[in-house]
């Protein structure tokens, strides 16, 4: 395993001056980071780190209630598009896609993922920040109502607190996303426009770290995102693998403070035709998130062991079609076309979260 420093993105500089050379230099380098790894580090001064923090306090008090009370939140009858997904629910793609294992078998046993042995024991919240479109969707299932947590506690400040940190996520992706576009000679809102209307999800992942703190464990299993673009505040307990273009070497990622983390998803991979492939990545508790599991124990000894990953996944527009793409070399095969909204339920379906009866209801 390699440890690397991805590059790091100025977002400042980009929407600064979106024209001057300093700005497209910095698109460019965008552009060429996800193309290279899948991945890239930005800086955004309009993020707050405070706010980051006041959310995931939030978020490891909502995850620390009794089972029971998660439970009233989850709305498998939506494909857990909405409200909580608790631990158990959610399967890693590789235990049902080809492509995936074909991909894990080829890399050398030291760079491989964890083996796989079931669903994965982390908990999601799904709150959506979305447009509705001024149109009549192909896809209603995909749009569905909030969940407002039951606890009068938590219920007092969830949406306020939900709406600021996720805005902030939504738009430093969006400016990931125009930088991009601009570093492959598109036009700035050539993919941003595409995602007006997106299925946007702020998407914190909580993993119990009293109950699944061993090294070794896995917390989210070798994957890829379904979405567009993702990204993530730095957590507070690290874990992250990633596999640049999906082969070779499994690199170890480190978030530095005031840096956010952007992974490239399945549908910008369609969309570009391979260009940009998703990037493949897991969870696993490591020797450095047992360090910092012992620096909470004394630092924060009445907070919940909680690992709160703050992830945002940012979609193109339900109804938006991804083209075709015939095979080519270096291009990561055939892509059929298909609008957004089926793509999600093909996904939903590998991982078990989309029942037949959902699908048919869309």
């Amino acid at each position: 395993m390699s440890s690397i420093q991805l590059p790091i993105i100025s977002l400042d500089v980009f929407l600064s001056s979106p024209s001057s050379p300093q700005a497209l230099a910095e698109a460019r380098k965008a552009a060429d980071a996800l193309e290279t790894f899948g991945a890239l580090l930005v800086r955004d001064a309009r993020v707050s780190e405070d706010d980051n923090k006041a959310f995931l306090d939030m978020v490891e008090d909502y995850f620390a209630q009794p089972e029971e009370v998660l439970r009233k939140d989850e709305r498998p009858e939506f494909g857990y598009q909405v409200g909580a997904t608790l631990e158990g629910a959610e399967r890693p793609k590789c235990k049902a896609d080809v492509d995936c294992t074909a991909i894990v078998a080829a890399l050398q046993p030291s760079e491989r993922p964890q083996d796989i042995t079931g669903a994965d024991p982390k908990c999601r919240f799904f709150h959506r920040l979305t447009t509705p479109p001024p149109y009549a969707s192909a896809f209603p299932s995909l749009s569905m109502p909030n969940v407002t947590p039951s606890s009068p506690a938590l219920a007092g400040i969830w949406e306020a607190r939900m709406e600021k940190w996720g805005r902030q996520m939504k738009d430093a992706v969006e400016g990931v996303a125009m930088m991009a576009a601009v570093g492959l000679g598109l036009e700035r809102e050539a993919w941003v426009r595409e995602g007006q209307y997106g299925n946007h999800l702020l998407a914190p992942t909580a993993s119990d770290l009293v109950k699944y703190g061993k090294e070794g464990t896995i917390l989210a299993g070798f994957h890829t995102d379904l979405n567009f673009l993702t990204i993530h505040g730095k957590s507070r307990f690290p874990g992250l693998h990633i596999w640049a273009r999906n082969a070779g070497k499994k690199l170890d990622v480190r978030i530095p403070d005031g840096c956010l983390l952007v992974q490239a998803g399945k549908q910008l991979e369609h969309l570009t035709g391979g260009k940009i492939m998703a990037g493949y990545h897991e969870v696993v508790v490591k020797p450095s998130t047992i360090a910092a599991i012992e620096r909470a124990r004394l630092a924060r000894p009445s907070r919940p062991l909680i690992r709160i990953s703050s992830t945002f996944f940012w979609h193109l527009n339900t109804d938006f079609v991804l083209p075709s793409w015939e095979q080519e070399e270096g291009r990561g095969g055939k892509y059929e076309e298909m609008m957004v909204g089926e793509q999600v339920q093909r996904e939903l379906g590998l991982i078990e979260l989309m029942p037949a009866a959902v699908k048919a209801a869309a």
